[in-house]
């Protein structure tokens, strides 16, 4: 006879921390009762939202050496974000556990070693590790690889596979909605929906609202993206996603867009938009100093 499965104790809990309900997820994971397996997961969980939240340190202080693999991973990634200047030692870390046969095939280390060489834009290397999938984490993460290779035909294949394991899981239904919006056209309106019923099923998140943004301006909705977004930036004053969608819609509009950079170089001086800008205002200046 088939054991009974009950049900799942931190069902709540991911579904906060897939959201971007980082605080939320934090604040529900005094949960009694659970299995070392689930306790550790919890765990990881919490970590992982601090680090969302930028809290850094606080992970890196309290998680210690002795604590189980997947927590090490995740103070792994709190380490690599903390500072440039650890980003070496962080990926010949990541090397040497991930080619340890005892601890190599953890899914959360896999998962960690996905989400820092994504970082890095080191895309094979990514994939060595993800692609054999396992978790729906896992999957999902190969979609965001797979769209960021522009092989929207391979991350549908993940996705695919996600639907098969369970069509409404909260990360099947963001998967869904960024391959939509990467295929884009008719596709755009099915990912506003989607990210319209998260908005109603879930706490309404800087994700969430970005999500629906993102969807407003492939349709030209300008005015009603700059709404969603000035919502979003008041929940999170240094999302970058936010500030990020915020200079792009703003110039569409045709209003000042600086002050949302400058925020952005100051908060996330990494992120695409900066390189990008910093990059084409080193070219305008190659090409003055030219012309003079």
């Amino acid at each position: 006879m088939a054991a009974v499965v009950g049900p799942d104790p931190l069902f709540g809990l991911r579904n906060n921390f897939y959201v971007g309900a980082y605080q939320g997820a934090i604040n529900s994971s005094e949960i009694p009762n659970l299995s070392p397996d689930d306790a550790v997961e919890r765990d990881c969980l919490v970590y992982r939202s601090y680090i969302a939240l930028g809290s850094y340190q606080l992970v890196i202080s309290e998680i210690d050496s002795s604590a189980a693999t997947p927590l090490q991973a995740v103070k792994l990634l709190a380490v690599y974000l903390s500072s440039p200047n650890n980003k070496e030692t962080v990926i010949s870390s990541l090397h040497e556990w991930l080619a340890d046969p005892a601890v190599g095939s953890n899914p959360i280390l896999r998962l960690i070693a996905g989400t820092i060489f994504m970082h890095e834009q080191d895309y094979n290397e990514a994939l060595k590790h993800t692609n054999a999938g396992g978790t729906m984490e896992l999957h999902a993460l190969n979609v965001q690889i797979f769209l960021k290779m522009h092989r929207s035909d391979f991350a549908e294949k993940q996705l695919r596979v996600m639907q098969a394991v369970d069509e409404d899981h909260a990360l099947t239904q963001l998967a869904n909605a960024w391959l939509n919006l990467s295929v884009g056209g008719s596709k755009i309106q099915e990912a506003y929906l989607i990210f319209q019923d998260f908005s109603e099923r879930y706490q309404m998140t800087s994700l969430v609202l970005n999500g629906k943004a993102v969807c407003c301006m492939h349709k030209g909705e300008f005015d009603e993206a700059e709404t969603l977004l000035l919502e979003a930036l008041n929940r999170d004053a240094k999302d970058p996603e936010t500030l990020a969608n915020l200079v792009v819609c703003s110039l569409h509009l045709g209003k000042p867009s600086s002050r949302y950079l400058s925020q952005l170089k100051l908060s996330h001086p990494e992120h695409t938009l900066v390189v990008r800008a910093s990059a084409a205002e080193e070219a305008f200046d190659r090409a003055v100093q030219t012309v003079a």
